[in-house]
């Protein structure tokens, strides 16, 4: 599955580090490979949607990592640029179940915007 989806991958997580540079500051070489892998897994997820036909699969897989995520100090923002990164780089390729992968991925950050909302604290 890797090398099916591996030139999308490199381009999205290039297309990430070019918005925040200071991961490249922060997590060097490393935090590359992790952010390829942790996109490896985010298609995988975005395969087995497509297979039983459901955005929910990809919806809620990315809503638990998001928590996960925020939980350990980081923004729902970044899981939200790199989906984005993803569906740019969709668009610029010919990926198999491409226009499905993106609206998969739209889906997926409306859930996450969606779930930021609701736990907004409300002003006082």
């Amino acid at each position: 599955m890797e090398n099916k989806y591996k030139s999308v991958i490199e381009d999205a997580v290039a297309k990430l580090y070019e918005q925040y540079p200071e991961l490249d500051e922060k997590y060097g070489e490393v935090g590359r490979k992790k952010c390829y892998e942790d996109n490896i897994h985010h298609f995988n997820y975005l395969e087995s949607a497509s297979d039983v036909g459901e955005s929910k699969v990809f919806s809620d897989y990315a809503l638990w990592l998001n928590s996960v995520l925020v939980s350990r100090g980081m923004k729902s923002d970044h899981l939200i640029d790199n989906f984005k990164c993803i569906k740019e780089s969709i668009k610029e390729s010919d990926v198999d179940k491409g226009e499905e992968f993106k609206l998969y991925l739209n889906e997926a950050i409306e859930s996450i915007q969606a779930a930021d909302s609701e736990n907004m604290p409300f002003p006082k």
